[in-house]
């Protein structure tokens, strides 16, 4: 039988932290870290039969294993690469020969529920590639140029065709794992995971999140994310 694999990025830096948090998956928050947090949520959709921690040093890795001993899944680790998209080519790399779908998720993002990624399992199996986002709700302007702020001329975009992505995101396997191989050979450089699948024609359907899911980014977020994880536990 064919499985489902989840992809947990955790090898990011912090630097945007500016000092006050020395790892972003590691935080904690209300009780428990990030990647607990993250790990949970996908142990508990019923949907993924093999887990992929991908971490950035073997301290960190020790780290992350013991913030994971206490949950009933068997984790494998992949030391991560360079850039974000070297790290999930390497997880991809080592996915068991069996796997059908695979999720791949960014663990500074602790809110994912289980229910979003059953929704997201769903869609997957009938548009071939499925990813959590949000419409933009603030007007946006794009600059001539990058860097280039004073009294530049500011072009409108069509707010409602404005999506912010999320994760995770979810597709085939041989065909994330066919995009990844082909821009790490052309030494291409993507912004997410629907962006590499775009390389090779494969269309992503956008699955609208009315929940919350911030991304851990600066200091700022991590207060805000501690509020909603106790709002939640209040309900």
């Amino acid at each position: 039988m064919a499985s489902t694999s989840a992809i947990l990025l955790a090898a990011g830096s912090s630097n945007r932290m500016q000092g006050t948090l020395a790892d972003k998956v590691l935080a904690p928050l209300a009780g428990d870290f990030a990647i607990v947090y993250v790990t949970r949520a996908f142990r508990q959709s019923d949907v993924i039969n093999h887990f992929t921690v991908v971490y950035r040093d073997e301290a960190q890795r020790q780290q992350i294993q013991a913030a994971l001993k206490l949950l009933d899944c068997q984790i494998h680790y992949t030391r991560g690469g360079k850039e974000r998209q070297d790290s999930v080519y390497n997880a991809l790399k080592e996915q068991p020969d069996d796997c059908e779908y695979v999720f791949i998720h960014d663990c500074a993002r602790p809110l994912i529920g289980a229910e979003s990624i059953r929704m997201l399992y769903a869609v997957v199996q009938a548009d071939h590639a499925a990813a959590l986002a949000h419409p933009v709700t603030d007007t946006v302007k794009r600059i001539p140029q990058a860097g280039q702020l004073k009294q530049c001329e500011l072009e409108d975009l069509e707010r409602s065709r404005l999506w912010a992505m999320e994760t995770p995101q979810v597709f085939p396997y041989t065909a994330i794992l066919e995009a990844y191989t082909q821009i790490l050979r052309n030494g291409l450089v993507i912004t997410d995971d629907t962006a590499a699948a775009a390389t090779i024609g494969l269309k992503t359907t956008l699955v609208p999140h009315i929940k919350p899911n911030p991304k851990i980014t600066t200091p700022a977020d991590l207060d805000y994310i501690e509020w909603l994880l106790h709002h939640q536990r209040s309900k």
